[in-house]
């Protein structure tokens, strides 16, 4: 490298971390904005400045598990852009339900035989490898509407260290921590998909939006083999909520995607998010005629379908579709194969939990699509059951549009894929859970 080539990567390198902290430093204010006026009243502001507008954080003062007076939550299906849709951040946690009423006993806390000690001790190293600047802004309590506070667009602005931030220790540290939590593969998509985001970027001469190093930790309450806690990594077309209590760990809402999903990056060829695409086709496909006819709710689909998004923690949406009991035994292991895509992302006692806790409910699960459902169709998938919830959508191109020779506001294709996966009836970011640990742990009571 010539000293002209250092001098512009330093260059490029110095631009990119003056965005991301420009980012930052505006958030403080429009979170004050939001949580005085809520979403309806920001919403005016219009664009990302709608989207990045946040609350105040609570640090020790709200009980974000509790629900809503009466029963029901106001929010409503959307915020798959990453906005704030019908419903504000001030309001309390519900989760997400079918028609406003949550079902009880689903979640309990009891043994797992899933080993945390590794998540622990990566996230107590971490911690402990910021500078005390970067850890009070980073580390809030395990109660905080931080939890709540995160969007896969990429002009919201994030709290926490951004890896622009960071030094290359540091960062070795962070990776660490997600290598503790995610398995290979879990791993390997996060990689993906921010390398994807810095060529595109690249593509389309704009890394201060888009680039590897705008995505943001936060953790919440303090790293622990008996006390609850959790982190979250957040930024463009990812985001992980990662919780923890004793050794159960509920690894929800979780959002993967990317725009373009393939694209070279140094001469390799950068393939992420299909396999959730090859899943969905697999099971549509397997199904007579008589069940697509059930499942299909449309053989087209709009350009934005996805139901819970960023902003949707109280989203209500009826079950559609196809029930699971309505399947063949090789058609319910398709179903589940797309359920788990997104769970097997988590270490594989984790993901063994996971799987159980929602084979359990199949029969009561549900299945709708729309779109089509040919190789290379653009469709989306919803399964939805008591205790999950995934969606995957392909949309049309994006602001990333440019990097793969398509025109912004084209048709949807599968190349901008965006996906999430939930846990239902209240147990996003393991709430339940922390409020019967709250409820029940001799020292809370």
């Amino acid at each position: 490298m010539t000293e002209l080539d250092a001098g512009q990567t330093e260059a490029q390198g110095s631009e990119r971390e003056a965005g991301c902290r420009a980012h930052a430093s505006r958030r403080n204010f429009m979170r004050k904005v939001f949580f005085a006026s809520g979403a309806t009243a920001v919403a005016t502001m219009g664009g990302a400045g709608a989207w990045a507008a946040l609350a105040e954080d609570t640090t020790g003062t709200t009980d974000a598990s509790s629900a809503a007076p009466g029963g029901a939550p106001s929010g409503t299906p959307g915020g798959g852009s990453g906005g704030p849709g019908n419903q504000t951040i001030t309001e309390d946690f519900f989760g997400l339900t079918t028609d406003g009423t949550r079902i009880d006993d689903l979640f309990t806390i009891h043994s797992t035989g899933v080993t945390t000690k590794p998540v622990i001790t990566a996230a107590e190293a971490f911690l402990a490898g910021l500078t005390a600047d970067q850890r009070s802004s980073t580390q809030f309590t395990v109660h905080s509407t931080e939890w709540r506070l995160w969007s896969n667009v990429d002009a919201y602005e994030r709290q926490g260290a951004s890896l622009a931030d960071l030094s290359d220790t540091q960062k070795a540290l962070g990776t660490a921590l997600l290598k503790a939590a995610l398995s290979a593969d879990g791993l390997e998509t996060t990689e993906k998909i921010r390398r994807i985001n810095q060529a595109a970027g690249e593509a389309i001469d704009n890394t201060t939006s888009f680039n590897e190093d705008a995505y943001y930790w936060t953790v919440m309450g303090t790293p622990s083999a008996t006390e609850p806690w959790g982190f979250q990594f957040d930024g463009h077309h990812l985001v992980i909520n990662y919780f923890v209590l004793g050794d159960q760990v509920v690894m929800s809402p979780c959002f993967w995607g990317s725009e373009p999903t393939s694209m070279t990056v140094d001469g390799d060829t950068v393939t992420v998010c299909q396999e959730e695409v090859v899943a969905s086709l697999a099971f549509i496909n397997s199904l007579t005629e008589a069940q697509q006819k059930v499942a299909i709710a449309s053989s087209t689909k709009s350009n934005e379908s996805m139901k819970a998004g960023a902003f949707s923690d109280n989203a209500t949406q009826a079950y559609e579709g196809l029930r699971g009991d309505r399947l063949t035994t090789a058609q319910k292991r398709k179903l589940l194969a797309i359920v788990e895509v997104f769970v097997s992302r988590a270490k594989a006692d984790v993901a063994r939990a996971r799987m159980a806790e929602i084979s359990r409910h199949l029969a009561d699960t549900y299945v709708t699509w729309a779109g089509g459902i040919a190789d290379d169709a653009a469709f989306y998938v919803r399964v939805h059951s008591p205790v999950v919830w995934v969606e995957v959508d392909c949309q049309g191109p994006g602001p990333l549009a440019g990097a793969y020779g398509a025109t912004q506001g084209g048709d949807p294709t599968q190349l901008h894929v965006h996906s999430i996966i939930r846990t239902p009836n209240g147990n996003d970011y393991g709430k339940e859970l922390l409020r019967q640990h709250y409820l029940t742990s001799p020292h809370h009571t």
